[in-house]
């Protein structure tokens, strides 16, 4: 058999198994969330209870969903590193704070979920019941502002990306939170 013929073989047989393959991986279907809501850009008016703080920027709410805040990343509380990371607890800490068995408001970029199954969302605490007085806290930038998160934007999810980094900006200089705790 001529080396010709023999790649024209090869690539067919390539195109053949990933031709099969493909197809079999298109009939697997997306996660599925426990529970009967949907969130999607449409519902970021409604208020959704926040039922647990799993760390400084993933939370759970109603219906065992689990959301990651979109934008920045705080220091992981579960870590196989020993040991864990500088100013976790902290963060965890004044997530609860601002949103356990709070209603929160969700707000969709671009991205669904991540490929943790959590959905990417901005999460804002409405109402008077903010510590600053605001009718709207907008948590992953207080969480950066105040130094209890870093900055970590993942395109096409950028929408917020400059003021995340003004926040960081301010809370460096400042010497909040973990800017002051931690060597960075």
């Amino acid at each position: 058999m001529s080396k010709k013929k023999f790649y024209l073989l090869l690539g067919a047989l390539i195109i053949l198994v990933g031709y099969i393959f493909g197809s079999s991986q298109n009939s697997i279907n997306p996660p599925t969330f426990p529970t009967p809501i949907t969130l999607s850009a449409s519902d970021s008016a409604n208020l959704i209870k926040v039922t647990r703080v799993v760390d400084g920027d993933t939370i759970e709410i109603e219906g065992g969903i689990k959301v990651r805040y979109i934008g920045i990343d705080t220091p992981e509380t579960v870590s196989t590193r020993k040991p864990v990371s500088c100013f976790e607890k902290e963060s965890s800490d004044k997530n609860k704070e601002l949103v356990l068995g709070k209603e929160v408001r969700l707000e969709k970029d671009v991205s669904e979920i991540d490929k943790y199954g959590r959905f990417l969302r901005y999460v804002y605490v409405e109402g008077p019941s903010t510590s600053s007085g605001q009718i709207s806290l907008f948590v992953n930038d207080e969480l950066v502002k105040s130094g209890y998160a870093r900055v970590s934007t993942y395109p096409p999810d950028v929408k917020y990306q400059q003021r995340f980094l003004d926040s960081e900006r301010y809370a460096r200089e400042n010497s909040l939170g973990l800017w002051s705790n931690c060597r960075n």
